[in-house]
């Protein structure tokens, strides 16, 4: 069976680590979006509280399949 693939870019956010900021990104899209195929990490980056990270974000491109329509 032969595909067709629509990418989006989400933004998700942690106090806890990037992992978890993936996961809430993945998340998130999982809430109004079906047939989730992959991600990629396309850029990490933290806000920074008295020299401390205080939150972590990463953006992801999120793939996933289309319905399939007669």
């Amino acid at each position: 069976m032969n595909h067709v693939y629509k990418i989006i870019e989400v933004t998700g956010s942690s106090s806890q680590s990037s992992d978890d900021a993936i996961r809430n990104a993945v998340a998130a899209a999982a809430q109004s979006l079906h047939h989730l195929r992959w991600f990629e990490v396309i850029e990490t980056r933290g806000h920074l509280e008295s020299g401390l990270i205080a939150h972590w974000q990463v953006t992801v491109k999120i793939g996933f399949t289309l319905d399939n329509t007669p």
